[in-house]
């Protein structure tokens, strides 16, 4: 077939072929019918992510490439921030953020073993892993119902003399009190880390002027896993405006070089040979001095391919879980004795959320398991609310039992309710106005 053909007419071919494959075999639309399973999320894309993606599978260079370069450059005009870096997933994404407040770079700002960070137990257990895993000492505060964020007035009790950082995420696209958070890192001079992983495109009016959450803190996180506001099938990306700390993460993820040359690229600062680095004899080749204890957190060129056609329609998913996320407020605040059952979710003030999903929090006359099940039962797919309380888990035993490697400021009050009583169900762009109204049914039927 091909030998006619030169290389580049050979890959339109192919490339003609898979977009039709798509069109057929999976851009096909399918009517909902009542009692269809709905997922709480799903990818949403056609044959342009299919079409990058073999594109890029053809050119074999497999790690990270052009399109990773085109991703890392969309990424950060789209946040409109100086510096973005694509890894291998959102869980890498916020080791990056933590390890970069490590580097001896950032002097007497360095996290050390033993340093505190504020953070809350009622979320993912990626966002707090890397301080425990380092050494650092996570402090736990309560967060607030129904925005399911921290509490800020409890920041202040917790800050210590060996507080460095905050570092807490955007509960299911719903940004936390970003005012009151930065301006207390400023005042106490803390790192301010946003994992921004459930909130992508979510946006917040901060003196006067509309951010995207992930931009006002000093670094922030986002994942690009299946179920997110975007896919690359397993990704992540770290952003930040700051250069030194930019230089900090890149160093993390690509083995912990000092060298700051893409793969396959050699001597771009022309002093490849002649630096003294340590104790290493003069002129020791650059691509190979260390000067952090880092991994490999790349992506491949291949989901940055997929990254880089989802980016494209990003500002439409957003509207569109905006649109999902009202829908279903209303259809449920227009039942009879709803509030009676149920406590619905209320944005942070002064932000427009781009919603990951619709928590719901049950009241004492309606038992969480029994409606969760209900939902199942009758095709609705339920998540819990992460971890609910993330120092009652497993993982947290040997701490408990010693009673050291964490503080709790007060009590979790509200980060126990939400461990006992509240669940999510979804609002991904590919829902329909029927699936909505169907969700909203079925969960009125299972209060009452």
């Amino acid at each position: 077939m091909f030998k006619d053909m030169t290389e580049q007419q050979a890959r339109e071919e192919i490339l003609k072929s898979v977009r039709r494959y798509c069109d057929v075999y999976h851009n096909v639309k399918k009517s909902f019918r009542e009692g269809d399973r709905i997922p709480y999320a799903s990818r949403v894309y056609d044959s342009a992510e299919m079409v990058n993606l073999v594109d890029s599978a053809l050119e074999f260079w497999l790690t990270a490439g052009r399109y990773t370069d085109q991703f890392e450059k969309q990424m950060a005009a789209y946040l409109d921030v100086r510096f973005c870096s694509l890894v291998n997933s959102g869980s890498s994404a916020n080791l990056l953020a933590f390890m970069a407040l490590t580097s001896p770079l950032l002097g007497e700002r360095k996290m050390n073993r033993g340093d505190e960070v504020i953070t809350v137990a009622a979320g993912f257990p990626t966002t707090v892993a890397p301080m425990i895993q380092y050494g650092a000492v996570p402090v736990f505060v309560d967060v607030t119902i129904p925005q399911y964020n921290i509490d800020v007035s409890m920041l202040e009790e917790a800050v210590s003399d060996r507080t460095k950082a905050v570092m807490i995420a955007h509960t299911l696209g719903n940004p936390f009190d970003l005012k009151a958070v930065s301006a207390f890192c400023k005042e106490h001079g803390l790192w301010l880390i946003e994992d921004n992983c459930d909130a992508l495109g979510s946006e917040y009016v901060i003196d006067g002027e509309t951010r995207l959450t992930g931009t006002v803190g000093d670094i922030g996180t986002s994942s690009f896993y299946p179920p997110h506001h975007m896919t690359m099938g397993e990704g992540g990306a770290v952003y930040t405006n700051d250069p030194l700390l930019h230089k900090c993460i890149r160093s993390f993820r690509d083995w912990g070089r000092d060298c700051v040359c893409p793969s396959g690229q050699d001597n771009l600062c022309g002093h490849r040979f002649d630096r003294q680095y340590g104790e290493l004899p003069l002129g020791y080749d650059h691509k190979y001095v260390y000067s952090h204890f880092g991994y490999n957190l790349k992506a491949t060129d291949m989901q940055a391919a997929v990254g880089c056609a989802q980016l494209e329609k990003f500002p439409v998913f957003v509207e569109r879980r905006r649109h999902n996320f009202i829908r279903l407020k209303e259809k449920l605040l227009a039942a009879d004795h709803i509030s009676d059952k149920l406590i619905l979710p209320e944005a942070c003030a002064n932000s427009t959320p781009s919603w990951f999903g619709f928590p719901v929090t049950c009241k004492e006359s309606a038992k969480r398991n029994q409606v969760v099940q209900y939902m199942e039962e009758h095709g609705v797919q339920t998540r819990m609310l992460f971890a609910g309380n993330l120092t009652k888990h497993p993982c947290f035993d040997e701490m408990r039992a010693t009673g050291e490697g964490y503080r709790i400021v007060g009590d979790l009050k509200n980060t126990d309710r939400i461990m006992a009583d509240t669940f999510w169900i979804g609002v991904y762009p590919g829902m329909t106005d029927e699936m909505i109204d169907y969700m909203a049914k079925v969960l009125i039927e299972a209060v009452r």
